[in-house]
């Protein structure tokens, strides 16, 4: 019988919750444990690409939550695909050593298109009126239908915004439960997301979090006896490995809005007299992303990267501003990167907007729409209960992550079902891949 590994990608989990989590702790007791250090950007695509490949931004090229393609001038948020990691994932490697090998990789924002056998992620269809049909990217293609007749359609409307809750989770672990059965992989990557969002909408120690922590290993205990009613538990190892911490904040920067003070950054008016960010006409501006922010500068020109540098050192709430060689720090010099990488003090986060006024705020501002909006929105987790629509508040978010983890309480946790699958002591989110390869022999 062959052995075979599960690794699922748990974000916001911390060391303290786990005494909240009797199942995970029930798998995970004789296992190993330690402190998992994400590596900058500690945000979504780039730790994933970090554990899936195991190695930085620079060689695998995913720098943020989003791209800005400056041949195009456009920016691409959260509809990128498989291509755009450059480096040779898990399932790409185990195909190699033996293409008996099989993979599972289950809801991984950038998995469309990726080199594993079996795949499910979100794909809504986009119809011309601008509304959402549901619909996930499966591999097989015909997999989502036979999900959707078991367990009815993905729940969009929960796996991100005002309404999003559990039942997301639920529903990816309950598919993932039928594809173990089904397909039996070697090798099962599960994202299941449901501690990010109380987190960043009250505060990682909100009775909403702790409510989440508890909720979620609820949905462990269900998938635990699902998968190993059908998968061998002495030939099956479990890992658990936080993305990220999200840690509280109580202050917010917009660097659009420094950058538009200065004279970088251009917005054109539009009919109806809102404020559109130009990319073509600024000079500079920011794609941001939770504590962390891209600048571009119009033509890498020197003289304004400088002017950026001398515009944002020491202000407030901005840790560090790295330009140039400064960019090796931390991984991040790739073509793809900015110009100029904004990074927040550990208790701020930054903010999209550009416009002085809310008046002149576009109207996807105020909507759940992650695509249009050239940064990570998550005020898109609360909601105005009167007009019922996204507040234009930034304030109202209580945590978030993404800065270099340089204290334990910035650390996640990595866990495994046995002993002896790694050494206890802190361990970079760019280890993990190895760790999965090294139960396959390689």
């Amino acid at each position: 019988m062959e052995d075979r590994v599960i690794l699922l990608s748990i974000p916001g989990l911390r060391e303290s919750d786990l005494g909240q989590m009797p199942a995970l702790n029930k798998l995970t007791h004789h296992g190993d444990r330690a402190p998992l250090v994400p590596s900058f950007p500690a945000v979504t695509w780039p730790v994933q690409a970090n554990l899936l490949t195991g190695v930085l931004p620079h060689q695998h090229g995913v720098i943020a939550n989003g791209f800005y393609w400056r041949d195009r001038q456009e920016v691409e948020m959260w509809t990128a695909g498989n291509d755009k990691i450059q480096s040779p994932q898990i399932w790409d490697i185990l195909h190699q050593h033996d293409p008996r090998l099989t993979s599972a990789v289950w809801f991984p924002m950038l998995s469309k298109g990726c080199g594993a056998d079996y795949v499910c992620m979100p794909a809504p269809v986009h119809n011309p009126d601008g509304t959402e049909s549901l619909w996930c990217y499966t591999k097989p293609a015909e997999l989502y239908g036979e999900l959707r007749g078991s367990l009815g359609h993905f729940p969009l409307q929960n796996f991100w915004g005002p309404l999003a809750n559990l039942e997301s989770t639920r529903w990816i672990a309950r598919s993932a439960a039928l594809a173990a059965k089904r397909f039996r992989p070697s090798f099962f990557y599960m994202y299941l997301p449901h501690l990010d969002y109380a987190a960043q909408r009250e505060g990682p120690d909100s009775a909403a979090a702790m409510q989440a922590v508890a909720d979620l290993d609820g949905v462990l205990d269900e998938l635990i006896h699902s998968v190993r009613s059908v998968l061998d538990p002495q030939r099956t190892v479990w890992l658990v490995a936080s993305e990220y911490t999200i840690v509280p904040v109580n202050h917010v920067s917009y660097p659009n809005r420094i950058l538009r003070a200065a004279g970088l950054l251009s917005v054109r008016e539009e009919a109806n007299q809102k404020e559109m960010l130009d990319y073509a006409a600024s000079r500079a501006w920011a794609l941001v992303d939770h504590q962390f922010s891209h600048i571009f500068v119009r033509d890498h020109d020197a003289n304004t990267i400088r002017q950026v540098q001398q515009l944002f050192t020491g202000s407030d709430g901005i840790d560090e501003v790295l330009a140039g060689r400064q960019l090796e720090r931390h991984g991040l010099q790739h073509e793809r990167s900015g110009d100029v990488v904004l990074i927040s003090t550990a208790r701020s986060w930054q903010a999209y907007y550009w416009w002085d006024d809310d008046a002149r705020a576009p109207n996807f501002a105020r909507t759940v729409d992650i695509h249009r909006k050239p940064g990570y929105d998550p005020v898109e987790l609360h909601i105005d209960r009167v007009s019922r629509t996204i507040p234009l508040d930034a304030t109202l978010v209580r945590g978030s992550h993404g800065a270099p983890a340089r204290e334990e309480w910035q650390r996640g946790i990595l866990l495994s079902s046995q002993r002896g699958v790694f050494v206890e002591q802190a361990t970079a989110d760019t280890d993990v891949a190895e760790i999965v390869l090294r139960q396959f022999g390689i």
